[in-house]
């Protein structure tokens, strides 16, 4: 937005300015200051491209690309380009079941919270001296302009309070931020005064990467690729060449592609520019050797897995609990288009969270976990936050705790609970608005 402000200073005209999910992270009210500007801009005699996944922005368009029908392999296809109004015609869109739906949805009736979880004299950042207090076993949503100090509120005060009671260590901080200047670590004050014994565990589902090189992905964060891993060592050709699950391990020697030690890339270095990955010219991508190539399970190699899409591998799976569970749990969280094998350095930051997401839904379900997640929807097309509060909603009926930072008033209308923060930015927030269910805020 600092950017935006500064070219409609430029009275420039004639540019083409394009834009990826500028409502991404903006509370409504600050998305009606950025339609605004960009209104500014277009009157000046300039084009927008912009990559939205905010239906108010959709409505505001004058011309409406839509590409799908669905994500991935599935994707790819032009299947509007119009007026908005047009879309409606649209069958095969998804995006159009979402824009013309009627507002009047029926809203179910919130669940009861089974006991509070009680802080007192929060300070942090724009926060002196707040009391707050969270309802557990029910989906609660804190809401806020942007700088209100929604996460202050619950990604660093709750988290960091209720570690300190588990006596966890906080998050590893990074020691440089991205400009390479050192970060001050605040720390919170306060206590929890009340309610803390009805949580046994915290989880938070952050949009961190899960991993910072191609050498992660998806099967291996998800431990599903320890199973296929046992299940190729335990084919009739595996045991025939002395080859254990070990064998089949793109991080260990005897069984990857030497060349580009199992990464499938090799690092290009270039004079005066960053580094490039390109596919190894030995094993073309592979990350095996020969040997190991040779040894399939109903015909698929290690390499054939890897390279399956989520949807594809819940079928070749489906008779292998251990390894059709988090695909199903993946596919039904709305990532059924990535590959097994895909990289962790190609994935967002919205697809990142919901394979944490997914990962964390492997584990039992025993109930009394506390789950702290920042805007969880950031990025997501409106059907894929369906299937995400579908699982929002499962964890809570299992007997766990949901706490989403939000901004989709969509997530917002259908919590249990709602605490809004603000009024306003910065030092004109930092208080408690209203808390209640929806209908009361």
């Amino acid at each position: 937005r600092l950017r935006l402000a500064t070219q409609i200073r430029s009275n420039l005209f004639g540019v083409v300015y394009v834009l990826d999910e500028p409502s991404a992270g903006l509370h409504p009210a600050d998305g009606e200051a950025l339609i605004q500007s960009l209104a500014q801009l277009k009157a000046a005699g300039n084009s927008l491209f912009v990559v939205e996944h905010d239906l108010d922005m959709m409505r505001r368009a004058d011309w409406l690309v839509d590409v799908g029908p669905e994500a991935g392999e599935r994707g790819g296809h032009v299947l509007y380009s119009g007026p908005p109004e047009g879309l409606r015609e649209v069958a095969e869109s998804t995006t159009a079941r979402y824009l013309f739906a009627d507002a009047a949805s029926v809203r179910r009736t919130p669940r009861v919270p089974t006991a509070w979880l009680e802080l007192r004299g929060v300070t942090r950042n724009n926060l002196n001296g707040l009391d707050a207090a969270f309802p557990l076993g029910v989906l609660t949503a804190v809401t806020g302009v942007s700088g209100s100090g929604k996460s202050s509120l619950v990604s660093q005060a709750l988290v960091e309070l209720v570690q300190d009671h588990f006596g966890e260590d906080a998050p590893e901080q990074e020691d440089e931020s991205d400009d390479g200047e050192p970060q001050v670590i605040a720390r919170t004050g306060g206590h929890i005064h009340a309610g803390i014994e009805h949580i046994k565990r915290l989880v938070r589902v952050d949009q961190k990467p899960i991993g910072r090189t191609p050498r992660s992905d998806l099967a291996t964060y998800t431990r599903l690729f320890d199973h296929v891993r046992k299940l190729c060592a335990a084919t009739p050709a595996a045991p025939k060449k002395k080859f254990d699950a070990g064998r089949f391990s793109f991080n260990v020697a005897k069984g990857r592609c030497e060349t580009c030690e199992g990464e499938g890339f090799v690092s290009v270095e270039l004079l005066f520019m960053p580094s490039v990955y390109a596919p190894c010219p030995t094993c073309h991508g592979a990350r095996y050797n020969a040997d190991t190539l040779a040894i399939t399970w109903h015909d698929k190699t290690i390499a054939d897995v890897l390279g399956m899409t989520v949807e594809e591998a819940v079928d070749v799976f489906a008779d292998e609990s251990a390894v059709a569970r988090p695909l199903t749990l993946l596919r039904n969280i709305g990532l059924g288009y990535l590959r097994l094998g895909q990289p962790a350095t190609e994935l967002s930051g919205g697809e990142a969270q919901r394979i944490k997401l997914a990962t964390e839904l492997q584990r039992a379900q025993r109930g009394d976990a506390l789950y702290v997640l920042d805007e969880p929807t950031t990025g997501l097309h409106p059907s894929d936050v369906d299937k995400l509060m579908a699982q929002l909603n499962g964890l809570v009926d299992a007997g766990n705790t949901v706490i989403v930072v939000e901004h989709e008033m969509r997530v917002v209308a259908d919590a249990d609970w709602v605490i809004d923060v603000g009024p306003a930015g910065g030092e004109g927030g930092g208080g408690i608005v209203a808390a209640g269910t929806p209908q009361m805020v």
